[in-house]
């Protein structure tokens, strides 16, 4: 059940910025005792990989708080972000995927199971941020992106650290950001239709 939580915090986190995560269970992995990656996965923490991630990350920082930019962002990282979610989740959860050399082998004892969950999770994360940041560009003419990308990465760590720390916290911390994700897509819609209905009456004047 633990191991659960932990791959669906960490999917969770991907579907907000995909190379968090992958980073840090890459460096947890490589420094600490706090994660321990299993055989097929140990390649999360070679120093290679760290570094390209490290620089994706910096690209998606930035990228992300530039209006215009981020939506363009987002497209991509329809692919990235899923993907992400299924490492993430897969090596949190301690899937044995060394079989994936073998397709075979690696369908028929289940290991593509919580590789599928994750890049599900991570999906569902990246539509309602993607949808979410679409309202509240529209309702505040895209000086909000830097905010709520922040907000987003943040939210992202946070994940992180409960999933491997506090699992338990998870679905907390997921059905907050279900409720903040409906409130800002609310609200964006109210701000949205107040600017329609004012720059009708200007024009109307």
């Amino acid at each position: 059940m633990l191991e659960a939580l932990a791959g669906t915090g960490l999917a969770a986190a991907a579907g907000l910025n995909a190379y968090i995560p992958l980073l840090a269970l890459g460096l947890l992995s490589r420094f600490t005792d706090l994660v321990a990656l299993p055989a097929g996965w140990t390649w999360l923490e070679n120093e290679w990989v760290l570094g390209v991630v490290g620089v994706l990350l910096a690209i998606e920082v930035v990228a992300d708080k530039v209006p215009a930019v981020d939506h363009l962002n987002d497209i991509v990282q329809t692919v990235v972000r899923p993907a992400s979610g299924g490492i993430v989740f897969g090596s949190g959860t301690s899937a044995q995927t060394a079989a994936i050399s073998d397709p075979g082998e690696f369908f028929a004892s289940g290991s593509w199971v919580p590789v599928a969950m994750g890049i599900g999770v991570a999906l569902l994360v990246h539509l309602a941020k993607a949808a979410t940041r679409a309202v509240a560009n529209a309702a505040l003419a895209g000086i909000g992106a830097p905010v709520l990308s922040t907000a987003e990465d943040v939210t992202s760590v946070v994940l992180v650290i409960f999933a491997i720390l506090l699992p338990a916290l998870v679905l907390v911390a997921l059905a907050t950001l279900v409720v903040v994700a409906v409130l800002l897509i609310r609200q964006g819609r109210r701000r949205a239709a107040l600017r329609r209905s004012s720059a009708t009456a200007v024009v109307q004047s």
